[in-house]
């Protein structure tokens, strides 16, 4: 029977491989701009130098930052969850989204000059968020609630922030909107190598200790007895968590609703936290390249940003979330 249980999940990894390229060849070949066979064929293959342009310097980068997106966040919110035990728990708890969107808003007001550099201050600021959140819990207890109260409260302190500047300058505000959605609209390669490094980076240590970071799950006193440095691995999983998310939120903005949604189906299909990992890794991809695909072609030729289309799958399933955990 549990040969037959592992067997079907070994399938069920593969099915999700399979799908992200079908969702992968989907969204370079349609979109906006119209493109039949021959001219894809002819565009993939460097002989036409429009159909080039077109998937090699404007889909690819998107499908890439869809995929990194996905992993950094979907592993994030699963890293999170595990370590919290709290299944409501995603990213945006403990402030990464918030200190994102502080870092945006002070470079769009102090210097909108370098509106280039924004995802490294973004990235800057949700990073400093998540290292003062964890500084804040270990002079604590580094408990489970302590981390979520002290996410809380640094969250609704920067939210704070954001407001006071978003009053101070409406031309602020209206250049910040496009950031606080989320989206993948006008990536280019070259941002991409440094947060991808990272994303894969803490997803290989989340793998690497995985085993380790399970035994969290058991309870604090039970895994101290096993033998597990509790607090340590509690605040590694939250480093590892804080910085995978910030890489994704430096390039694609706060995206919301990835990191709560994907690790409830990962854990639904995947028994074991490498496993969990690897899915959660999957269908976090396939998830957002959906929405970003989606977000192509609805409307086109113009087009929705992907984190609103998040948004609308990710708020029913949160209602969802909260009825089921009322229910006896």
């Amino acid at each position: 029977m549990k040969n037959n249980q592992a067997t079907i999940r070994k399938a069920g990894g593969v099915a999700l491989l399979l799908l992200l390229l079908l969702c992968g060849f989907f969204a370079l070949r349609l979109g906006s701009a119209e493109m039949d066979l021959p001219a894809f064929w002819a565009g993939l293959t460097g002989q036409s130098a429009t159909e080039r342009i077109i998937l090699y310097h404007l889909r690819l980068p998107r499908i890439l930052g869809a995929v990194l997106a996905g992993i950094g966040l979907s592993v994030a919110g699963l890293l999170l969850q595990t370590v919290t035990g709290n299944d409501l728990a995603g990213p945006n708890i403990i402030g990464v989204n918030a200190g994102a969107g502080l870092g945006a808003i002070l470079t769009l007001f102090f210097a909108p000059e370098l509106v280039l550099l924004l995802p490294v201050t973004a990235f800057a600021g949700a990073f400093l968020t998540a290292l003062l959140i964890v500084a804040i819990a270990a002079r604590i207890d580094t408990s489970k609630a302590t981390v979520i109260l002290a996410g809380v409260a640094v969250t609704a302190l920067l939210n704070a922030g954001i407001s006071l500047i978003s009053l101070l300058d409406t031309d602020v505000l209206a250049s910040y909107n496009h950031f606080s959605i989320g989206g993948l609209a006008g990536i280019a390669l070259k941002q991409l190598p440094l947060p991808a490094l990272l994303i894969l980076c803490c997803f290989a240590l989340a793998l690497l200790f995985a085993k380790r970071i399970e035994v969290l799950t058991l309870g604090d006193s039970i895994a101290a007895s096993l033998g597990l440095r509790v607090r340590p691995i509690r605040i590694f999983c939250l480093i590892l968590a804080s910085a995978s998310a910030a890489a994704a939120v430096s390039f694609a903005g706060l995206l919301g609703f990835v990191g709560l949604v994907v690790p409830h189906m990962a854990r639904r299909m995947a028994r074991g936290l490498r496993q969990q990992l690897l899915y959660a890794a999957l269908l976090g991809s396939i998830l957002v390249l959906l929405a970003d695909l989606l977000g192509r072609i609805l409307t086109a030729p113009s087009e929705l940003p992907v984190g609103i289309l998040l948004a609308a799958i990710g708020a029913p399933f949160f209602f969802y979330l909260l009825i089921r955990r009322k229910k006896p």
